[in-house]
């Protein structure tokens, strides 16, 4: 699946909800359904700076590929970084780097956030595509 399908599979599912507290509920859900990160993973060097929760982030090449795992103490911080594994995981550093992630803008959900947690989720962003940085710049 490219990365534009999973957003479009993204927008799919919180199409079906009109009312933000669904949309929530979902983000949790899917937050809840997320693989728990390894205890060793849980690092300082794994946290995203900018977020007001905290959020560790794991990333490793797999046949160059990113894998994507994390873990948040927030239930809502959780499922947004489940919404962004789900997007990005399992591709190419490079289909990572040149993706436009416009489910965010599609689904609301930056509107929806606090200031805070809006920031948050661009350094989520940031992250994941630094480590797309890194490890393209391993291959070279």
């Amino acid at each position: 699946m490219t990365i534009n399908e999973a957003q479009d599979e993204v927008i799919a599912e919180f199409s079906d909800f009109d009312d933000w507290m669904d949309r929530y509920q979902l983000l949790i859900d899917l937050g809840n359904e997320q693989q728990p990160l390894d205890e060793q993973y849980k690092t300082d060097q794994n946290l995203i700076e900018g977020c007001q929760s905290r959020v560790w982030l794991q990333a490793d090449e797999v046949d160059g590929k990113l894998i994507f795992q994390a873990e948040s103490d927030a239930l809502i911080v959780k499922g947004i970084i489940a919404l962004l594994i789900k997007v990005l995981s399992d591709h190419t550093p490079d289909e990572i780097l040149q993706a436009d992630l416009y489910f965010i803008d599609q689904i609301g959900l930056k509107e929806h956030l606090s200031p805070t947690r809006s920031n948050g989720l661009l350094s989520m962003v940031k992250q994941m595509r630094m480590y797309a940085l890194a490890f393209k710049a391993k291959e070279n």
